[in-house]
């Protein structure tokens, strides 16, 4: 059974930084493509961030310039680089993976910015 766990939210200060890691178990094969999803209180989830075999990554426009996803030098680790954090970042982050054509999820970490 694959499980990706993700670690690193926290409480941040406007402007401040936090960096989130994913790491997946239960697979040899490489989870691609890989991403970042987020979810505000009383919002859908939304794509942060993915990043796919080839390293092709794509940003949700409100990230772009501030986040940077990467894998880690682990197969299945994957990172997300928050920068210049706003208040409208405070979301619960999930990390995904792809195999095969199943989709993974982690159960989440809790990123709150405050003023």
């Amino acid at each position: 059974q694959v499980q990706l766990v993700e670690s690193g939210g926290g409480l941040v200060q406007s402007g401040g930084s936090l960096r989130l890691s994913c790491a997946a178990s239960g697979t040899v094969i490489r989870l691609s493509p890989m991403g970042w999803y987020r979810q505000a209180p009383g919002k859908q989830r939304e794509l942060v961030a993915s990043i796919t075999s080839d390293d092709t990554v794509t940003y949700a426009d409100s990230v772009k310039g501030r986040f940077t996803i990467s894998r880690g030098n682990v197969q299945n680790t994957l990172y997300l680089q928050m920068n210049a954090l706003k208040r409208e970042d405070t979301a619960v982050y999930y990390c995904t993976g792809n195999r095969l054509g199943a989709d993974y999820w982690g159960q989440g970490t809790q990123v709150i910015v405050s003023s």
